[in-house]
């Protein structure tokens, strides 16, 4: 069964057209509202360099678990 999103909200003007696979493998600049000192300084802290490894990050997603299971709606 094909899904397709928006990305237009989510990812900088200059990646809306590409595939879900090329987003994942872009830099995480490519994220709307990520700048590029933004992105110097994940490399720096975390050495994250793509939006893929960002979404795979444990301290990222331990982050985004107990804020889920904090979710009171």
């Amino acid at each position: 069964m094909p899904v397709t999103a928006d990305l237009t909200k989510l990812v900088d003007k200059a990646y809306r057209d590409e595939t879900l696979t090329e987003i994942v493998d872009a830099p995480v600049s490519a994220l709307a509202g990520v700048s590029d000192g933004d992105a110097e300084l994940l490399k720096h802290a975390f050495n994250i360099t793509t939006v893929g490894e960002l979404g795979r990050n444990p301290y990222f997603r331990t982050a985004n678990a107990l804020v889920a299971l904090t979710s009171t709606k």
